[in-house]
């Protein structure tokens, strides 16, 4: 097998692709048209699916294949892609044998209702943790970067990767953020903080942050279920590189991906500062 790129390499190659892309879900959204509801899925989120989800992923494949032939690649469409069976696998390789992961619009509801705060999310990762992730927000025209052990940047779509600027969370709104059946620990944050519970508060009319929200100051913390390789874990990684706390729901340090099972870790507590941290920490405890 040829030399494997670095993890920038397949960054700066990717991110040219991406922008196009980030312009055609930005071109698309008041046209979208609803493809048929994906079959699986456990929320009304998981279950939309559009035709830009189908289009970017597809992009990204080609130029993934035209430039690096070898490389692993997993796409949330994979199941949909007539590309799917030209790459060598779909799965975790081992060290250093990078796998790119796609989410081609993260928030697809988001998406499809006209709110801005949908992403698309590029990662690349090792047999035991996150190497780089990207995160872009067509309709923000911004996006961030991480790259492991080097800090996250944010930049706009005009910029290139050496030009984003370092990103460090330091201050945030006391918004606390719940994933899906999460609400149970609702009560034991709301004296403190404004709780976002993504099953009750998601609105068509009205936008709710996401957990990229942790990024743009606009959450102190999220709880969330499980996190996928593709969105949640990622944004997870982003968060950390930005100078978050990342663990577990009961507080430990995330297991190595290879530990994981259907390309997803499990849940997880993401925060601002160790003040945060402990207080969605001890709201979890109703949980065990």
């Amino acid at each position: 097998m040829s030399t494997t790129p670095t993890p920038r390499l397949i960054l700066e190659t990717l991110l040219p692709h991406l922008k196009v892309a980030a312009a055609y879900a930005r071109f698309l959204q008041p046209k979208i048209a609803a493809l048929p509801a994906k079959e699986s899925g456990d929320n009304f989120f998981a279950a939309a699916l559009t035709d830009a989800d189908l289009a970017i992923q597809n992009l990204v494949e080609v130029v993934l294949l035209g430039t690096f032939p070898e490389i692993r690649f997993y796409g949330e469409e994979y199941e949909s892609s007539g590309n799917t069976k030209y790459f060598r696998a779909v799965e975790l390789g081992s060290t250093d044998d990078y796998l790119v992961t796609l989410d081609p619009i993260d928030g697809t509801k988001f998406y499809m209702d006209g709110h801005s705060n949908y992403q698309i999310i590029l990662s690349i990762l090792n047999t035991d943790d996150f190497e780089a992730v990207i995160a872009i927000s067509p309709a923000q025209n911004t996006y961030y970067y991480a790259l492991r052990g080097q800090g996250a940047f944010q930049g706009t779509l005009e910029m290139d990767l050496g030009t984003c600027k370092p990103l460090r969370v330091t201050s945030s709104k006391p918004h606390v953020l719940l994933g899906w059946e999460m609400s149970s620990i609702a009560p034991a944050l709301e004296a403190q903080y404004q709780v976002i519970d993504v099953a009750t508060d998601y609105s068509s009319d009205k936008q709710i942050p996401n957990l990229n929200g942790i990024l743009s100051g606009d959450l102190s913390g999220a709880v969330i279920k499980s996190g996928k390789f593709i969105d949640g874990a990622a944004l997870a990684f982003l968060a950390r590189e930005a100078g978050c706390i990342v663990t577990t729901l009961d507080g430990s340090t995330l297991p190595p991906l290879h530990t994981c099972k259907e390309y997803s870790r499990s849940g997880l507590i993401v925060a601002t500062s160790k003040e945060v941290h402990q207080h969605l920490l001890q709201a979890t405890q109703n949980l065990f």
